[in-house]
């Protein structure tokens, strides 16, 4: 073994289950309701979160039943990531694919499972759930806070 981490020394495809989940940094941008721009197709994000995820844990609460209950939730996968770019820049998947290495604050890391939120990298205490706002209210949620 050549002491590298896996996500260094394996291409994403080899990744089993455990080492694609383990990926997943806890920080819950992904979860975030996104507006895209009409005239410039820029991904907007807001402070408005699936009604699903827990925004203390910032873990979803029905994670495998996630893609029944919200049809429109992506599942990220080593052959999608690429074409994902409203995945925010922090993203572990995202960075992976791109080539860079995970960033201290990563759980993988850090060796600590809160280091993300530690580090103010995570939604915790940031973000309301879609459930307490009308949809027509989004647009006054867009924050810039989750790039």
């Amino acid at each position: 073994m050549s002491g590298e981490p896996f996500w260094r020394a394996k291409p994403m495809a080899d990744l089993n289950a455990a080492e694609w989940e383990s990926l997943c940094d806890g920080c819950g941008k992904c979860c975030t309701i996104k507006l895209q721009d009409e005239d410039t197709d820029e991904i907007l994000f807001t402070d408005v979160v699936c009604h699903l995820l827990d925004t203390h844990s910032c873990r979803c609460s029905r994670y495998k039943d996630r893609s029944f209950l919200v049809p429109d939730c992506v599942k990220v996968t080593p052959d999608n990531i690429a074409a994902l770019a409203f995945m925010p820049s922090t993203c572990a998947y995202r960075l992976v694919a791109e080539g860079k290495d995970l960033p201290d604050w990563h759980p993988l890391v850090s060796g600590k499972r809160d280091s993300v939120h530690r580090a103010g990298m995570s939604v915790r205490y940031r973000v309301i759930s879609e459930e307490e706002i009308e949809e027509e209210d989004l647009p006054g949620h867009i924050v810039d806070w989750v790039r």
